[in-house]
């Protein structure tokens, strides 16, 4: 089973989203709050597309 860098990028920014989204817990911060809620969706939308991109590459080869 192997991983593309879509996959790779997209948990990487669901990673970097969580942890700004904790920052924004911790310090009381709505900007920050925001900011990680948005790039862990923006991660898992490309980590969606690696999926999408690896399932077509698997099934033509």
């Amino acid at each position: 089973m192997s991983v593309n860098d879509d996959q790779v990028k997209g948990k990487m920014k669901q990673t970097e989203g969580k942890v700004r989204d904790a920052k924004g817990d911790l310090t009381d911060s709505p900007a920050d709050d925001i900011a990680g809620k948005a790039k862990k969706v923006e991660g898992k939308v490309q980590e969606a597309f690696g999926d999408a991109k690896k399932a077509v590459h698997d099934a033509t080869h």
